[in-house]
This record gives C-alpha cells, sequence and structure tokens, in this order.
C-alpha cells in the first residue's frame, strides 16, 4: 500500500474536513425543517428547536394532509412539472437534433438567435405585456408558455453533435427516416444528457413561482409554491392572529407544507443525480 507523504496527508484531511463541514451546513436547513414540523407548539415558541425535535408530534403534518387548499395546489404543481416537462423536452430534443445537422439552412443565423436571448432580454414589463397578450393567464398557457429553456436547447444540441456520424449514416443505409434515427440512435446514446436536462425543466417547473402568481389569476391554478407564499402573507398579517390557540405552532405547519413540498424532489434526485457529471460535461470528448 503506497504511503502518503505528509504534505499529501494534510491537504487530504483537510480537504475532507473542508467537504464535510460544507455538506453538513448544505443539510442542515432541511433537518430544521424537518424537525420544526414535528416538534410541539411549546417546544418550538421557547426555542428549544436546534437540531432535532423536541416533544415529538404530528398535529402540524395531520393537519397539512387535511387541508384540501393544499393538495389542490400540490395538484397543480404535479400537473405543471409532469406536463410542462414532457412539453419542454419535446420542443428541446427537437431543435437540439435539428441544429446539431450542418445541412441545417441557416443553422448559425438560428443558432446565434437562440444564444442571443441568453444575453439579454426584453425586460420585466416588456415581457408581462408579450405573455398577457398572447393569453398565457391558465394552467395549459403556463405549460406552453415557458415552453423551451436557450440554455438547456444548447446542452442537447452539443451532445447530439458529438453522437458518432458513422452508427448514423450506417441506420440511413438501413432505411431509417430522420424521425427513426432520433429515437433509435441519438435519444438511447444521450440518455445521460436527456436525463439531465428533464431534471433541470422539472426542476424549474416544480419550483416555478413569480410568473404564474402575476400571470394566472384564478386562485385554484395556482401552484404549491404560490400557495406557500400566500399562507406566509396570511399569517404574518393580523387577521390570523386567532390561529395562535392550535395545537400546533403556525411556523410548524408552515414547515411541515415546505417538508410535504419537496419529498418528491428528494426521491427522484438521488436517481438523476449520477447523470449530472455526464450530461452537463457535453461536447469535452471528440472521436
Amino acid at each position: 500500500m503506497k504511503r502518503l507523504d505528509r504534505s499529501e496527508l494534510i491537504f487530504k484531511i483537510i480537504a475532507y474536513s473542508f467537504v464535510t463541514l460544507f455538506a453538513l451546513a448544505a443539510l442542515y436547513p432541511f433537518i430544521y425543517t424537518l424537525s420544526a414540523a414535528l416538534s410541539s407548539k411549546a417546544a418550538f415558541e421557547r426555542g428549544a428547536v436546534v437540531f432535532l425535535p423536541v416533544d415529538f408530534q404530528l398535529d402540524a403534518m395531520i393537519a397539512v394532509i387535511s387541508e384540501k387548499g393544499f393538495w389542490n395546489a400540490y395538484t397543480n404543481t404535479l400537473f405543471y412539472t409532469f406536463f410542462g416537462t414532457v412539453f419542454s423536452m419535446a420542443l428541446s430534443i427537437a431543435a437540439a437534433y435539428a441544429l446539431s445537422k450542418d445541412r441545417l439552412v441557416f443553422r448559425r443565423q438560428i443558432n446565434f438567435i437562440i444564444v442571443f436571448t441568453m444575453w439579454f432580454s426584453a425586460g420585466l414589463i416588456p415581457t408581462f405585456l408579450n405573455y398577457r397578450m398572447f393569453g398565457v393567464d391558465f394552467r395549459w398557457g403556463i405549460v406552453w408558455g415557458f415552453g423551451v429553456q436557450a440554455f438547456n436547447v444548447i446542452l442537447l444540441r452539443n451532445y447530439f453533435s458529438g453522437v458518432s456520424k458513422e452508427i448514423e449514416e450506417a441506420a440511413i443505409v438501413d432505411g431509417a427516416n430522420e424521425f427513426q434515427v432520433l429515437t433509435n440512435v441519438y435519444l438511447p446514446m444521450s440518455k445521460s444528457a436527456i436525463a439531465t436536462v428533464t431534471l433541470f425543466y422539472a426542476l424549474s417547473r416544480w419550483n416555478g413561482y413569480f410568473w404564474n402568481l402575476i400571470l394566472v389569476n384564478n386562485n385554484i391554478e395556482h401552484p404549491l409554491q404560490v400557495f406557500l407564499r400566500r399562507y406566509l402573507t396570511d399569517f404574518l398579517s393580523d387577521e390570523n392572529a386567532s390561529i395562535t390557540d392550535l395545537p400546533y405552532s403556525p411556523y410548524s405547519y408552515m414547515y411541515a407544507m415546505i417538508v410535504m413540498s419537496i419529498i418528491p424532489i428528494i426521491i427522484v434526485y438521488p436517481y438523476l443525480q449520477k447523470y449530472f457529471a455526464r450530461g452537463v460535461n457535453v461536447g469535452g470528448v471528440k472521436e
């Protein structure tokens, strides 16, 4: 077994210590949120909750589960995330595949226009008026109105450009059309990039808040993030002073909603995380 010299050993100790502290610092907000949701009202109000739950109870979690408005917002978030991600991926894959072909007419100009939108934007008010003009003020409007992100299209385009041309030519010789080449050659060979971009879109849809808040007027169609914001605003107002007689702290109720809202992300993220290193680092190796 190779022995480490003193300087390398010191460096590794410092590096591992730093990474461990950073991981704990990143994990602590989630642990505190969970502990606050599962602690008693008295323990939370006297500031006893620091790390682990104090006087464990499930009153706040049960109250959240029993709240119909919460589940309506949850359903809306699932709707936006699922259909929005599917729609965005369909458009992004089609655009990236076309832009990866040298034979595409005006390929350079189209690429420039897409990249240009990453550098400059029209501004908040013109963008808002543009969405209003096109009627992006309901659930399906939010799905198609925010269909594509230029960065994700460029990411997929770079990965598709690295796919072996010999395999594509062999498929064409065997009689495959463009759609068959895309589905049978490019997609199976680009699983890491597709999984990465899918997660980017899904997280963006799941955390969607601002545009839904200012564009959608119907509260029934608001997602979970807007529902949480509305609860926090109402809680901070004087109108909700009467809720202090509940068996749980209003803050515990709010933290319980946050815990419930991030469960799907916690479940899905570990399965897709392994694709990040390969998916983001596209185009790094050419044949």
